[in-house]
């Protein structure tokens, strides 16, 4: 037997429970990862509060990193003791062990530590797909990425300003401001104290190329304002609710804008694409470009805390949990 966290009924992190489960063998075209760490990702906190509902009762998270206990059946590319990492659907990482498919799954480079692994999986591949594809990130861009002081806006600050960009970043505290600026923003915004679209103006002129948005309702109508005409903006999160009903004219009327929500699943339909992903992604942090920055640990068991923590903003970087 082994333990992991579910949850029965949507609500708060007082849903979450340590529960004893049975891991079988894998089915074919699985693996069994016995997990070193596991990511936490705003994600799961929608997954939790009934926002992106599940069928319950239920796992939670969707990233972590571990060592291949067994294969199933038509599995090639894997084999007990590899060393691997993953960031996307099914949920259930928030266990000891568990199976998954092999699909799913990235060998997870020798210089990387398991920590490392669980905490930029999720929030690296995101990073990526937001840069390279959603709006491609080309030298003297400006872009302006929200909360630079999470888990995803570390990695994509840094990841922008490598791919040429102007990196303006949007926080809460000064302290937030300071690790943004460590970490590729050339400009840090405010957001408490200032007006979001007016400083990206006095900043740029014309406003950015891009804005990343995981935040959604309370930051839609900056996001909209610090567009240049013709800009992007990809509202990629729901961190303080989902962005309401719009009418379609305020873009046109707001410079002929383009408003896209995308999700990781979407950018990793096929293997190819995963690994293509999972190679950018490892090439800017092995290169020393991106630097993973794991600012809380908690034990498995204390999920609850770390969602607590997660939501009220007191946590900065990636936060992992370890079994």
């Amino acid at each position: 037997m082994s333990h992991a966290i579910r949850f029965h009924q949507t609500g708060g992190p007082e849903v979450l429970r340590w529960e004893e489960v049975a891991v079988g063998d894998p089915a074919p075209g699985e693996v069994r990862v016995r997990h070193r760490a596991v990511g936490v990702n705003f994600i799961d906190t929608y997954h939790r509060g009934g926002l992106y509902p599940l069928p319950l009762p239920s796992g939670l998270g969707r990233e972590g990193a571990g060592v291949v206990e067994a294969v199933g059946a038509g599995v090639a590319d894997f084999r007990p003791g590899d060393r691997v990492a993953y960031g996307s659907s099914p949920v259930g990482a928030y266990s000891e062990v568990r199976c998954l498919p092999a699909d799913r799954l990235l060998k997870l480079p020798d210089a990387l530590g398991f920590e490392t692994g669980a905490a930029m999986m999720l929030k690296g591949l995101t990073a990526a797909y937001l840069l390279l594809h959603t709006y491609p990130v080309r030298p003297g861009d400006a872009v302006l990425i929200h909360a630079a002081a999470g888990g995803v806006g570390l990695i994509a600050c840094q990841w922008a300003k490598a791919l040429g960009a102007t990196v303006i970043g949007t926080v809460s505290t000064e302290a937030k401001a300071e690790l943004a600026k460590k970490h590729g923003c050339d400009h840090v915004i405010l957001y408490t104290r200032e007006d979001v679209a007016q400083r990206v103006r006095e900043i740029t002129g014309e406003g950015v190329a891009a804005v990343y948005d995981g935040v959604g309702k309370d930051t839609f109508m900056a996001s909209l304002d610090s567009l240049r005409p013709r800009g992007v903006l990809a509202t990629f999160g729901n961190a303080s609710g989902a962005v309401p009903p719009f009418d379609p004219l305020l873009l046109s009327r707001k410079g002929s804008l383009f408003v896209t929500r995308p999700v990781l699943d979407h950018y990793t339909r096929t293997r190819e694409e995963t690994e293509a992903l999972g190679a950018a992604l490892f090439d800017v942090v092995l290169s020393g470009k991106v630097k993973i920055e794991i600012e809380q640990t908690y034990a498995l068991a204390d999920a609850a805390q770390a969602h607590r923590d997660l939501e009220t903003r007191r946590t900065t970087g990636s936060t992992v949990l370890l079994p």
